[in-house]
């Protein structure tokens, strides 16, 4: 929010909890974390989820209403980048997102992104 304040842009919230699964799936995931160890794709994977299932197809309309056909886009993920490509929105930009971990946990679940979802740092 800071860097759009600074830059200007507008921020498409979609409501899709959990990379897609839902608040309940990601409940659950979370359990999973907690009684067996196990990472944020390996939790996925047990409760037999894939690993991102999210849908861009909204955001897209969301531009094409305001006749957008290029972005910056703030994101980590690099599927989201070729997702919202396929759309046919021009992704001109990444915008890597820092925010230093304030936990060990917090810090894990970065690592994992980054290891498992190739994620970029």
């Amino acid at each position: 929010m800071a860097y759009i304040t600074k830059y200007g842009g507008i921020v498409i919230y979609l409501f899709q909890e959990g990379r897609g699964i839902g608040l309940g799936n990601k409940i659950l995931a979370y359990s999973l974390q907690d009684t067996k160890g196990l990472d944020t794709v390996e939790a996925n994977r047990a409760l037999g989820l894939p690993d991102d299932v999210r849908d861009y197809v909204s955001a897209r309309d969301i531009l094409n209403y305001f006749d957008i056909r290029s972005i910056s886009l703030m994101t980590n993920n690099p599927l989201k980048v070729t997702t919202i490509q396929s759309l046919g929105i021009d992704v001109a930009n990444r915008i890597p997102i820092h925010v230093p971990p304030t936990s060990v946990y917090m810090h894990d679940y970065v690592q994992t992104k980054i290891n498992r979802m190739n994620h970029m740092p």
